[in-house]
């Protein structure tokens, strides 16, 4: 390949490994909590909050991922930190299309060509919220965009062969959506996607901490108590320890410190992962009896982080009576399974995108 001057010479200056001279294709996850992108040819490249820092009176994006997930709670009242994306689809259009430009950015910084862009969109997403998700991938300097649906990069991600005539479920509970699917011949049969997840816990778990102890946690500290004593069952074999939390009293503002057990926060989270419950009862339901006989024999594969709580597969498991199984990395299972996509794009499986 014949490089121009200009090209030759920044290579020079910052190193060949250093310099893109190719085209680098590009699969991105942006979920509701998490966007996660994938660079073909070197694995997961980046992971950060879909959070964005927004400068009201400048109308200016001030930071982005991780450095604009701190600011929550701590701004002052000109700055705002923003979800651009909300259960599993784009909300706010401009502040999407920004943070998508600077994460592709951090990998092009030195490409000579624009990216092909794979995007992962939920099984439910409408026609006009798919053009949002296209053309904000344009806007971010894609020369062209492909979708992949998030059950499907889910599936294999999970390790799942979608190709073949065997039918499998995979439930994705991610921070605002679950996906529900039931997977054969490399497209999906059946699917439900409810609007109930990881951020629907979270708030389970602040309303619980105001409404039974007066005390006023903010997003972040009601994230950690998830983490920390999260659980769907009342009863685990090897409980956590009980879990601090701090805050200011509601009624008298004064300094509070609780300690919440896991039983408490299961009781919290009851009703919410009992309507995950019933969603799988549902999709199991219009599962036709063929692909279900398969699925009682495959088991259910449970990826995002909703996956994570303690308990909730072996609720599962107890309650349907089939096995649920834990994917070996459910936090970058959809990455991982639109990377596996985007490198298939030109062999011959044309049915993984749309």
């Amino acid at each position: 390949m014949n490089y121009d001057r200009r090209a030759y010479t920044a290579m020079r200056q910052i190193g060949a490994e250093k310099m893109v001279i190719y085209e680098r294709d590009i699969a991105v996850d942006m979920g509701t909590s998490n966007t996660l992108v994938y660079v073909q040819g070197k694995g997961l490249a980046l992971r950060e909050p879909t959070v964005v820092a927004v400068d009201k009176v400048k109308d200016k994006m001030l930071k982005i991922g991780e450095d604009a997930k701190k600011t929550l709670g701590r701004t002052p009242a000109n700055v705002v930190a923003i979800h651009p994306i909300k259960s599993g689809v784009i909300s706010d259009y401009d502040m999407a299309a920004l943070m998508l430009r600077e994460l592709v950015s951090r990998i092009t910084s030195f490409s000579l060509f624009k990216p092909r862009l794979l995007m992962c969109v939920p099984s439910s997403i409408t026609g006009v919220e798919e053009r949002a998700v296209i053309d904000a991938a344009i806007e971010a300097g894609a020369r062209k965009v492909y979708l992949v649906e998030t059950a499907v990069a889910t599936a294999i991600g999970a390790g799942v062969d979608i190709k073949k005539a065997d039918g499998h479920m995979v439930i994705d509970i991610g921070g605002g959506t679950t996906e529900i699917a039931v997977i054969s011949l490399g497209g999906i049969v059946t699917n439900k996607s409810i609007r109930i997840a990881g951020d629907d816990l979270t708030l389970d778990i602040q309303e619980h901490m105001r409404r039974q102890h007066n005390i006023k946690v903010g997003e972040i500290m009601a994230e950690r108590i998830k983490i920390g004593v999260g659980s769907a069952l009342a009863e685990l074999e090897t409980p956590p320890d009980d879990f601090i939390v701090q805050g200011p009293s509601i009624s008298t503002a004064l300094p509070l410190e609780v300690p919440v057990s896991y039983q408490e926060i299961a009781h919290a989270l009851e009703r919410s992962v009992a309507k995950i419950e019933a969603a799988v009862m549902s999709a199991l339901e219009q599962t036709p009896p063929e692909l279900y006989a398969d699925i009682v024999n495959n088991g259910i594969y449970l990826t995002g982080g909703g996956a994570l709580l303690r308990g909730l597969d072996k609720r599962l498991t107890d309650k349907i009576h089939i096995p649920f199984h834990i994917a070996e990395n459910p936090l970058h299972s959809v990455a991982i399974g639109t990377g596996i996509a985007l490198k298939n794009r030109n062999r011959g499986l044309p049915y993984l995108l749309r």
